[in-house]
């Protein structure tokens, strides 16, 4: 049965913060800024502006399109930092775009949700007869929970605001979701996190003076040092496996969607699937948006005209706990 996405949507708040204004914020130099982290800019929203609403935001840009009463189910893959904790922004979503019809949930897997959220849109529409079209809806305000000031965070503060949203369709010859591939390795789950407001550290005036409500690293070294010789093997591992589950090899991709990372991993990553910078995308005046990434470059690489017909692109991504996933999509067949 074929499944294709029909359309994508983006959004990004107006604000800009620059490589200049990152590096007065970090005392990092600006060339390390541009080079190293591969970042002109990001987008950052105001006090006004939430994950929900930048969902919305992408996802009406969609729904100028079609009526949003046929829509059967959105599906929110953005990040977790949403606009209040134990909170569901689904409904929310569903609601605002008036998709009366449509039921709503989420589903989280930080960084890696966008290629996972592409397989199980298609994965319901195949097992259920009743569900024609999905939306996926993500938001992103993650340089919310960046603490500046706190070098063990020092690898996220490429993160930026926005949001994604892709409309996936039954019966879509063009633009097919075909085979995807999902690796996790649990030994990384205590590395990353935002160490108070949960059940093991609610949120007190001890906790908000000590800044326990950002994003931080445990131990950055012992994390590099574990994550360093795995990272790649296991990006390129879901890569293959995910073009081999359509039925290709890794000399068949013609593009790829990353996430956005350190420039040195991005050309790595490149170099071993035997790719050019050209044959993807790298949102250096974006940032990293949490899942948003992968969705995000789709919409640019469609729009700047860089796929043709027949092209063969993989949307690949990964996600601190540790998740690597990929999914692969056939252009415009």
């Amino acid at each position: 049965m074929a499944v294709g996405i029909a359309e994508t949507g983006v959004y990004f708040p107006p604000e800009i913060e620059t490589a200049r204004d990152l590096s007065e914020k970090t005392g990092l130099p600006e060339d390390v800024i541009l080079h190293k982290f591969g970042l002109r800019q990001k987008h950052v929203s105001d006090s006004s502006i939430h994950a929900s609403d930048m969902a919305i935001f992408a996802g009406r840009s969609i729904l100028e399109k079609i009526d949003p009463l046929d829509i059967d189910v959105i599906i929110y893959f953005g990040s977790p930092h949403k606009d209040y904790p134990v909170w569901s922004c689904a409904p929310k979503i569903q609601h605002e775009l008036g998709a009366k019809n449509a039921y709503a949930f989420e589903m989280m897997n930080v960084s890696s949700c966008f290629p996972i959220a592409l397989k199980v849109a298609k994965d319901m529409i195949v097992a259920d007869h009743s569900i024609k079209s999905i939306l996926l809806v993500g938001g992103c305000k993650e340089s919310q929970i960046i603490d500046y000031n706190n070098e063990r965070s020092r690898f996220m503060f490429n993160f930026a605001d926005g949001g994604a949203a892709a409309l996936v369709k039954r019966g879509i010859e063009k633009n097919r979701i075909l085979g995807s591939s999902i690796l996790t390795d649990g030994s990384f789950y205590d590395d990353v996190k935002v160490p108070a407001g949960g059940s093991v550290n609610p949120a007190n005036t001890e906790t908000v003076q000590n800044r326990l409500h950002y994003i931080d690293v445990k131990n950055p070294l012992d994390m590099k040092e574990r994550l360093d010789p795995v990272s790649i093997p296991n990006f390129v591992s879901v890569v293959k496996k995910a073009v081999e589950n359509s039925g290709y090899s890794l000399n068949d991709i013609d593009f790829l969607l990353p996430l956005h990372t350190k420039k040195s991993m991005f050309l790595q990553l490149l170099e071993q699937l035997g790719l050019r910078e050209e044959q993807a995308i790298y949102l250096d005046e974006y940032g990293h948006m949490s899942a948003l990434d992968p969705c995000i470059g789709l919409h640019f690489a469609e729009q700047q005209g860089m796929l043709k017909k027949g092209d063969l692109i993989v949307a690949v991504s990964a996600g601190t706990g540790y998740t690597w996933a990929a999914t692969v999509i056939q252009w415009n067949v």
